[in-house]
């Protein structure tokens, strides 16, 4: 694998067959399996391509980056239905905050009540700069990767839904034989592109562990959350009856167990 943006000659090795040039474009790293954003890294520098290349161990994704606004759509669909269902969307929201020129990047993190709760992280994710006082109006990203566990706001996008998006999303889904139940991630330039199901990038097809992420959101209460995620696997055991029914055999409790171990043993890789 080559990866090329200077057309420069000095390069360095990062790995059997991998070498990335003085210069690199932004790209994305990911596990094989994973959850949660653990190992998901957007790399901006050869150190840093360097840096997570070493620590990894496991079987590694690379993406090219996409930019513009991320969503989740949780879809299924019954085995024995043609229709399709969007059950929710999620609208992430990467944390942010504005420098005004007079208080440090720490206090700005401790001044903010989403970046407050995730203080451990934040802080050690700019670990390098916490003591520099960003100019006024400047705007600095804190979570550039759509995970609830690594900054972002998860909101409720349900209203977003419409018939465009519901036959784009029906049509990306049936390119997935045997594919009935589960989350897009994925991102758009603007909002009105979502609801045209135009320009659609999709980031991550997350399966059956997946779940609508919309509960997330800081308006619903803990029993909402339940309800939703009762619902939501009451329609995932009918299309399992459904896919048995019609002669699918499913995965062993020894198979789910095995796969669960191999995970558990691969590392967490945190830039």
């Amino acid at each position: 694998m080559m990866i090329d943006n200077s057309h420069s000659s000095d390069t360095s090795p990062l790995g059997a067959g991998l070498f990335i040039t003085h210069k690199i474009a932004l790209f994305v790293p990911k596990p094989d399996i994973g959850e949660r954003g653990l190992g998901v890294a957007i790399i901006h520098s050869n150190d840093e391509a360097e840096k997570y290349f070493e620590k990894s161990r496991s079987d590694i994704i690379v993406q090219e980056f996409v930019d513009g606004l991320e969503y989740g759509i949780f879809y299924y669909r019954f085995p024995d239905e043609e229709s399709d269902h969007i059950f929710s969307i999620t609208d992430k929201r990467f944390t942010e905050i504005t420098g005004d020129g007079k208080q440090s990047l720490e206090a700005l993190i401790l001044n903010n009540e989403r970046a407050l709760a995730m203080t451990p992280f934040f802080t050690k994710k700019f670990a390098h700069r916490l003591f520099d006082i960003p100019p006024e109006g400047e705007a600095i990203k804190l979570a550039e990767i759509g995970t609830h566990s690594r900054g972002s706001t998860f909101l409720d996008g349900t209203h977003l839904v419409t018939p465009k998006l519901e036959a784009e999303i029906d049509r990306i889904s049936k390119a997935y034989a045997g594919f009935f139940f589960g989350r897009f991630d994925l991102k758009v330039p603007t909002v009105e592109d979502l609801k045209n199901g135009e320009n659609i990038r999709v980031l991550e097809l997350n399966g059956i562990s997946s779940e609508a992420t919309s509960i997330y959101d800081p308006k619903n209460g803990l029993s909402s959350a339940y309800r939703i995620l009762f619902q939501q696997w009451r329609i995932a055991s009918e299309i399992v009856s459904q896919n048995i029914e019609n002669g699918i055999q499913p995965a062993s409790f020894l198979q789910v167990f095995r796969q669960y171990q191999t995970y558990k043993k691969r590392e967490k890789i945190e830039i």
